[in-house]
């Protein structure tokens, strides 16, 4: 399926604004792994050990959401205020 990925913060730093990708994945926890396995920088930005935050749609979402063709998925670190 075609998906939409987005990169913000320190992510989008490292992996650029963001790209559309076809995959495999059926949950936002499949499509990270299938990121990560593409290498540097890929698996640096958004490796296991680091706090990494998802929506799916705008919304945010838990590793076990289901993806669908067309859908919108964004990873960006966790957010502090100040």
């Amino acid at each position: 399926m075609r998906i939409a990925i987005r990169y913000f913060a320190s992510v989008r730093e490292a992996l650029g604004g963001g790209e559309t990708v076809d995959t495999q994945a059926a949950t936002l926890a499949e499509l990270r792994d299938e990121l990560i396995a593409r290498g540097a920088p890929h698996a640096t930005a958004l490796a296991r050990g680091k706090a990494v935050r998802m929506a799916l749609d705008q919304a945010m979402s838990v590793e076990s959401a289901s993806l669908h063709e067309g859908c919108e998925v964004a990873f960006f670190p966790p957010v502090t205020g100040g």
